[in-house]
């Protein structure tokens, strides 16, 4: 759970920080987690223009990218508010946000220390 420190709770709800949780992730097998679980991890991420994630990939997990809001590109190819991205393990992608970005990250499984920053673009893969 966050930090009790940063949540305001009221009669009706309990409310947490995004900035709380390291890198956006809410849930997942890492803490501080809104929900701990091995089946999944989700991330909220908000994206400045020119932020950038180097080429990675999950031996194990698959990890689907909504781009909830702004324009990405990934592998040489842009995506807008509305695409999911499908990268499958074993599967090389890069991250640049072209503008302002906000995307949802689901990830499953969530399994600790499954990503890889690739040595050079040899992995990629150009449908990714």
């Amino acid at each position: 759970m966050a930090d009790p420190a940063s949540c305001e709770a009221t009669t009706d709800v309990t409310k947490h920080q995004l900035q709380d949780f390291v890198g956006g992730w809410l849930v997942g097998h890492f803490q501080p987690a809104l929900i701990a679980n091995d089946d999944v991890e989700v991330a909220i991420k908000i994206y400045r223009a020119g932020d950038h994630e180097p080429s990675h990939y999950h031996a194990v997990a698959t990890e689907y990218t909504v781009i909830a809001s702004g324009r990405v590109r990934m592998n040489g190819r842009e995506y807008v508010s509305g695409d999911i991205v499908q990268i499958d393990p074993g599967q090389s992608t890069d991250f640049e946000a072209l503008e302002p970005t906000t995307t949802v990250v689901l990830k499953t499984p969530s399994v600790p220390n499954d990503k890889f920053i690739d040595a050079d673009d040899s992995r990629r893969s150009p449908d990714a």
